[in-house]
């Protein structure tokens, strides 16, 4: 299809952009890709934001070895390698970082930045548990944010223009659904690897560009028919999925395995629910962006995550789920050794773990892994 077939010229082009943005007075708001950092708040103050969702660099993960010490998930190292190398295109381009601290890894990174770099760094709390009080305590948060990103603009944030990034922003999740419902019914159409990009741009493109490209995707797809892969229909799942580490993907595809749905709590973005547009706009964001989503494997109970995966495969008709997870990124480590027994027990599906810490040297081992999973499926 000719619109993904551009989507490398589209990211090629953005950083040139976004510099020709601040020349015009436009601050860039940069944020890590966990999916609590509302984008509708700098979009209503008519800002920039920008997901740091690039990772998978081995040079930027040898510097950060200066800065932190190795049992930091490999992502966040290679955030702070960048940030700290003062040559990377989105680091050198940001007014502002917001930092929403989920755990210490991610917290590893504002430490870090902080310490040894100039960058302006906003950090808010994200708690581990959903009830009232921490609906509350996150609300507080993203408040704060709201106010710093006014105080950067010299933008006041409206409820009018917050509703408007809110519609604008639904539309993206809109498109996004749509076009994971029909590449699910037809995996041939696009790739797992292409939606899978999909989701990376939209943290990185020009919103108002990025909606008119999903529906360029989306008029494609409809009424379009390809031949159904006879491979077997895979879940992906994990912790992090950065712009950049696409081997999981290629080894599954090397392989003969099909993925239909991903599921990461980083770099991939959450676009299952739209935010409420009734109401207090701010509330909205909270609930939509805190409550509604699916929480992260740090969070406690853990129950949501595990119900939502199993009834994910059960719904997708898949074959088997293979589980990605970073490297030293414990949360994920431990639900890795209970997930396989739940889900075996809920859906009888067979799972298999592969982990990276981004070094080639664990590449053979995973290839080996994912073939032979996949070859049993077959039988």
């Amino acid at each position: 299809m000719e619109a993904l077939t551009r989507l490398p010229d589209h990211l090629k082009s953005r950083p040139e952009a976004i510099r020709q943005a601040r020349a015009e007075g436009r601050r860039v708001i940069g944020y890590i890709p966990g999916g609590f950092f509302p984008e509708e708040l700098a979009l209503a103050a008519g800002a920039v934001p920008v997901g740091l969702v690039c990772g998978c660099d081995s040079a930027m993960l040898e510097l950060s070895g200066e800065y932190i010490c190795r049992w930091i998930d490999p992502y966040c190292r290679t955030q702070i390698g960048y940030g700290v190398s003062g040559g990377d295109p989105w680091y050198g381009s940001l007014d502002l970082l917001a930092v929403p601290i989920t755990d210490n890894h991610v917290r590893a990174i504002a430490d870090v930045l902080g310490c040894h770099t100039e960058i302006d760094l906003f950090t808010f709390g994200v708690p581990h548990m959903k009830e009232p009080s921490t609906l509350r305590y996150y609300l507080h948060g993203i408040s704060r944010l709201k106010e710093a990103i006014e105080k950067k603009t010299g933008t006041l944030i409206s409820d009018a223009k917050l509703r408007a990034a809110i519609d604008l922003c639904n539309r993206e999740r809109g498109l996004l659904r749509e076009i994971d419902r029909r590449r699910r019914e037809h995996p041939a159409l696009i790739s797992s690897r292409d939606f899978i990009m999909l989701q990376h741009l939209s943290h990185l493109l020009d919103k108002q560009h990025m909606v008119e490209l999903l529906e360029k995707i989306e008029a494609e797809l409809r009424g379009a028919e390809g031949p159904r892969p006879a491979g077997p229909r895979l879940l992906l799942t994990g912790s992090t999925l950065a712009m950049g580490d696409s081997l999981v993907s290629e080894l599954i595809e090397k392989a003969g395995g099909v993925v239909v749905a991903e599921f990461f709590d980083e770099g991939l973005k959450w676009f299952r629910d739209d935010i409420n547009t009734d109401g207090d706009p701010m509330e909205a964001l909270a609930e939509g962006y805190f409550m509604k989503r699916i929480c992260p494997a740090w969070f406690r109970p853990g129950g949501e995550r595990r119900d939502f995966l199993t009834g994910l495969a059960k719904d997708l008709g898949v074959d088997g789920v293979i589980w990605y997870h970073l490297m030293f990124r414990e949360s994920f480590k431990l639900e890795s050794h209970n997930f396989p027994v739940l889900l075996k027990r809920e859906t009888s599906l067979p799972m298999v773990v592969v982990e990276s810490d981004y070094e080639s040297a664990g590449a053979g081992n995973m290839g080996i892994r994912i073939e032979t999973f996949i070859d049993q499926l077959r039988r």
